[in-house]
């Protein structure tokens, strides 16, 4: 049995977990069947500007791996397009590839290229496609540093017809003193930089928006209605303090990082657990996991100002939580809050949509897993008034399931 054919088994049990009610906020959950193959994981959605879907992934291709996209078109899914295979990409369960598009057609896809021999040093990689991913350019690299070490934990974001911005966490300085040029006036760190790259394949020198971050956590970024850019993630104190931070861009000059909560947790080392951040109007919501205190949780915050100041934080899990949020606002007073926990033996993904002035009333329960792998870190996109949700799945176990065992759910919300 191929892995595509596994999916009826798969949303047999799927659909008999779903408490679907009239008075939800959910008002619906479809499938769709994604042209994945064996080994498919780590799937990226992203909402295109004329109403399309597209998702992107990684899959085993020969001796390496190849990154992946195809777009769902209405309830129809086109072809698998491969962007790129090597068998030196760097595959990771938590830093994994995206794909965008810009207003003039254009779209970008990034994805991690190992430096080999060294097991965790790889490069932020990303190539423009101007015929829906038929064909790529060439790679582009957005820092210039030329040093071996981690860039990853990438976003991309659409910031004009032909730009977007690309946000990610450099390691260049880690390990560094003062006598290496590009460490001077910064911490022996991991740092946070940007830069802006054209549909021609021009970019801005890369800058640094904070200088001594979290190591290992993604980064999540978005636009307000007055064209604010907001940039979540995990920052850290010279005291090991590890909460979310948000950096903005306000009419092209970049502020001060702000904490969204004093959770205070202090933590030696990276949870590999980031935020993530959406915007609608003048309104944005902060999804993250936090163990302040020793005390597992998924918190939510909003802001009403594009967000320079956010409100008090919720919890919304249920005592079990491991975090890998993700968040959508489906208005300027409702947001859709993804995240997984742990009950018993098994994973639970969660979905449960949140109003600036109320808690979770209607929590779903998208899936339980039970499998040999992880659901990792779902992804949402928002079409008109579906939410598409895609996340790893442990495949059908048997004589053809055994190379990675896992495939790629995808189903849709409307509300």
């Amino acid at each position: 049995m191929s892995k595509l054919n596994a999916w009826p088994l798969l949303f047999t049990g799927l659909f008999a977990t779903i408490p679907i009610t009239a008075t939800a906020d959910l008002l619906q959950l479809e499938h769709t069947q994604a042209p994945v193959g064996l080994g498919a994981e780590e799937p990226m959605l992203s909402a295109l500007n004329d109403g399309r879907l597209a998702m992107s992934w990684t899959e085993p291709d020969a001796d390496g791996f190849a990154v992946k996209m195809a777009i769902l078109e209405g309830r129809s899914w086109g072809n698998a397009q491969t962007i790129v295979r090597s068998e030196s990409l760097f595959v990771n369960w938590a830093d994994f590839p995206s794909i965008i598009d810009l207003p003039d057609g254009t779209l970008a896809a990034h994805w991690l290229q190992g430096a080999e021999p060294y097991a965790y040093e790889y490069d932020v990689n990303i190539a423009l496609s101007t015929d829906d991913g038929a064909s790529w350019g060439d790679t582009i690299v957005p820092h210039r540093d030329e040093t071996t070490s981690q860039h990853g934990f990438a976003s991309l974001l659409p910031v004009a017809d032909d730009q977007f911005l690309t946000i990610w966490l450099d390691r260049r300085a880690y390990g560094k003193d003062e006598t290496f040029e590009l460490a001077r006036d910064t911490p022996d760190a991991m740092q946070l930089r940007s830069t802006q790259i054209r549909s021609d394949g021009t970019f801005s020198e890369d800058i640094v928006l904070d200088n001594q971050t979290c190591s290992c956590c993604q980064t999540s970024a978005t636009v307000t209605g007055d064209g604010t850019l907001l940039v979540a993630y995990r920052d850290r104190t010279d005291d090991e303090i590890r909460d979310i931070a948000v950096v903005r861009q306000v009419a092209g000059e970049w502020m001060q990082p702000n904490i969204v909560h004093d959770d205070g947790w202090e933590i030696s080392g990276c949870p590999v657990n980031g935020p993530a951040i959406d915007a609608f109007g003048e309104a944005a919501v902060v999804a993250w996991f936090t163990a302040a205190d020793n005390v597992s949780a998924v918190k939510v915050a909003f802001s009403i100002d594009n967000g320079e100041t956010f409100d008090t934080p919720i919890s919304i899990d249920f005592g079990g939580a491991t975090g890998r949020v993700d968040a959508m606002m489906l208005d300027e007073s409702r947001a859709l809050i993804t995240w997984v926990e742990w009950t018993g033996s098994a994973e639970v993904l969660y979905a449960c949509t949140i109003r600036i002035d109320a808690a979770c009333d209607h929590p779903h329960i998208v899936t339980t897993n039970n499998g040999s792998s992880s659901v990792n870190f779902p992804r949402m996109a928002r079409i008109e008034d579906k939410v598409y949700l895609a996340w790893t799945q442990a495949s059908e176990r048997g004589s053809e399931s055994a190379l990675r065992g896992t495939t790629i759910c995808v189903v849709s919300f409307v509300f």
